[in-house]
């Protein structure tokens, strides 16, 4: 389930301002889409969810980051502490 999935990706978001983005861009999609009309809307699911998915990955790269440089300071912290 695609929609499950990203909402369990944004709930384990750490950083506040990213989940907040996500769940504005999801609100967003929900208000929009039932003023969309027939044809035009699995176009605007597919761009919609595809900006989503975009914005998510650049979060999981940030996040990965992040943890690896604080792994990278644990173990400077932990060698120092021998």
């Amino acid at each position: 389930d695609l929609v499950g999935g990203i909402h369990t990706t944004v709930a384990s978001l750490h950083m506040d301002s990213w989940s907040t983005e996500m769940e504005e861009k999801i609100y967003r999609i929900n208000q929009n889409l039932p003023t969309t009309f027939g044809e035009f809307k699995s176009d605007e699911i597919r761009r919609r969810m595809e900006s989503v998915i975009d914005k998510m990955d650049r979060c999981k790269a940030e996040h990965y980051r992040y943890v690896k440089e604080g792994v990278t300071l644990l173990e400077l912290a932990l060698w120092k502490a021998k």
